[in-house]
Formats: structure tokens, sequence, C-alpha cells
């Protein structure tokens, strides 16, 4: 292992002598297996001493830019400000970009003016389109670190993803919804807020081709390009409804539940199956009242702590710790339902 540490700081965190210390670092056998981890995990801990060493006292401001709904940027705001306290001893500080719906120049505008404002690193949300990328390219160009958060913008010079793993969180929706629509006839409904969001666009790829395998007798219909929002949500649902009588079940991709909901109550229509995403207020009240069958959730406050913990890196005050594995996709159903409902999370 390369590091930075004498042999005697080694053997102190260890508790081990120097000489099994060097017989560990040189390969020179005749040591037990259970010690070669104890000095590699020594290591380990030091390379966190120095970590926190240099970065205590250290500020660093972290713009968050996001085109989405309401209810998921307050979900990312409660979680990011729940977790600050870990990052201790950094300090950081935020600044919130939201809209709910703009055009990718407005976006870029925003970008633009963050960079020129001074910031350590952003945190994006936004719709995979080319002037967005050639923005992300213009930050990463000027030292800037760029994290994209739940929609990925993979052709661009964006830092890292952090989020689930949209593909498999389709698959994961179809398999659900097959499962409880057993042997019931009917059609399935999804709803898409935008299709440039990437991240929607894989879980729609993920639900159509295991939908495709595992009931491929079922028909899809879609709706979309309603932002999330319930206000242009409901007629394009209700809508839909009205072309197909034999909508039985829906899976949402882009939220707007409420008003998707609203929309079969208004016909008169029953929703037998409603899977969804995101752990968010509305989500957790539906599922309280059993309108929802389960939502597909993910640590959103882990997805921010770490989000901030590639910013760092990117300025070297934390050391590299390896490609970012996807979020865990955690199934959540009326009966297991966290504590306190959805407390920072989405």
């Amino acid at each position: 292992m390369r590091h930075p540490y004498t042999i005697r700081e080694i053997a102190r965190q260890a508790g081990l002598s120097t000489a099994t210390v060097d017989r560990v670092l040189h390969q020179r056998g005749m040591v037990r297996e259970g010690t070669v981890r104890e000095v590699h995990q020594a290591i380990k801990d030091l390379d966190r001493q120095q970590a926190q060493i240099r970065i205590g006292g250290r500020t660093f401001m972290i713009d968050i830019v996001m085109q989405a709904p309401e209810r998921f940027s307050t979900a990312v705001r409660e979680a990011l400000e729940a977790e600050l306290p870990a990052l201790h001893p950094a300090v950081v500080r935020s600044r919130f970009h939201f809209r709910e719906t703009c055009p990718p120049e407005d976006l870029v505008a925003t970008l633009e003016k963050t960079a020129r404002r001074g910031t350590q690193g952003v945190v994006l949300k936004a719709p995979d389109v080319p002037e967005i990328a050639a923005a992300v390219g213009g930050l990463a160009a000027a030292g800037i670190p760029v994290v994209t958060l739940v929609t990925d913008l993979p052709h661009s010079a964006r830092l890292a993803y952090v989020g689930i793993d949209n593909r498999a969180a389709g698959a994961t929706a179809a398999y659900l919804l097959e499962q409880w629509l057993g042997d019931r006839p009917g059609h399935v409904l999804t709803t898409v807020s935008r299709g440039s969001f990437r991240g929607e666009e894989e879980r729609e790829m993920g639900f159509r081709s295991a939908m495709r395998l595992a009931a491929p007798h079922r028909s899809l219909a879609e709706v979309t390009d309603s932002d999330g929002l319930d206000v242009t949500q409901y007629d394009l649902v209700r809508d839909a409804l009205r072309r197909d009588e034999d909508i039985v079940a829906v899976y949402s991709v882009g939220g707007g539940n409420r008003a998707t909901l609203e929309a079969f109550d208004a016909l008169g229509r029953t929703c037998a199956v409603f899977i969804a995403h995101d752990l968010d207020h509305d989500n957790t009240r539906l599922l309280r009242e059993r309108r929802l069958s389960a939502v597909l959730h993910h640590d959103l406050r882990q997805d921010m702590r770490r989000a901030c913990q590639l910013v760092m890196r990117a300025h070297k005050a934390l050391p590299g710790d390896g490609p970012v594995p996807p979020s865990a996709i955690q199934v959540v159903t009326p009966f297991n339902l966290p504590p306190g409902g959805d407390a920072g999370t989405a």
C-alpha cells in the first residue's frame, strides 16, 4: 500500500511492533493474515485522520442547481441540511437554485452565473441536452467539479453521478407490478415528467424491457411532459384514461401522483397497482392512505453526503475512494414506512 507514514507511526496506530509492521510492508512473510489486515487498517485510519486535519477549518461553497418539482427540491434541501453536521470539521455552505420548469438556457445562465460568483462545486439535476453538457464542460474547465444527482449527464465533463441505477429501478417496478396484478387483465400507464431527463428515460426503458419479458400480453400507455406537476399531470392522465378504458395500473416515473389518482377518481376508475418513486411528503401521505402500492426509495441524505465528499475529494481535501456505487433501491410499502415518515429522504 502506498502511504506517507513511517513504520513507527503505523506501528503505534496498529498497536504492533515496528519489526512486525516492517515485515508486512515489505512482504517478508512469517506474519498472520489477521496481523496483515491490522496493518492495512491502521494505514486507512491514518488516512482518515490526515483528511480530518486537512479539512479542519476549510469552507466549501456548494451550489445545488435543479429543475424539479418543489416536493423533490424541498427533500433535497432537507437532506443536505441534515447532513451538514456530519461533514465536520469542514464547513459546507450551500446555495440553492431551484426551478420547477424552465428552458435549458435558463439553467445554463444559472450555471454560468454560479461560476462567476465563485463556487467549490455544483450538484446538478438537469435535462441531458447539449446546452447543459456544454455548460458543465465550461465549469470543469474552470476547475469547478460538477456532480449529477438522480439523473445523469454521462456525455458531459461531470465528475461523477450520485443516485440509483435507474434501469434497475424500472425493472424492479415491473417485477412488483406484475407480481401484484397476477392474472388480472388490463393495461399499464407510465407517467414521465419529461423525456429529456436521462434518469427517467432509463427507468422507463428498464420497465418496458422487464414488462416485455414478464407480461408480453399487456399494453403500455404513456403520458409525458407534465414536468411532474399536479396542475398539468391531471389533464394528461384523465385524457389517457378516457382513451383507454382498460388501464388498471400505473408506474409513475416522474411524479405528480396526487393528480394521477384524482384523475382516476374523477372518472370513477380504480387503480389496482400504483408504483412510484421518491419518499417525499406527498408519497408518504399517499402510502399511509393506501393509495400507493409501493415507493422505490433511496437514501437521499446519503446521496447528498456523497456529493459533498466528491467535491471535497476534487479539491484534494479528502483521499480518493474509488468509483461511486449506485445508491441502494429500497421498496417501501405502507407497512415499512420509516419512523417519522419521509424526514429528509426522497
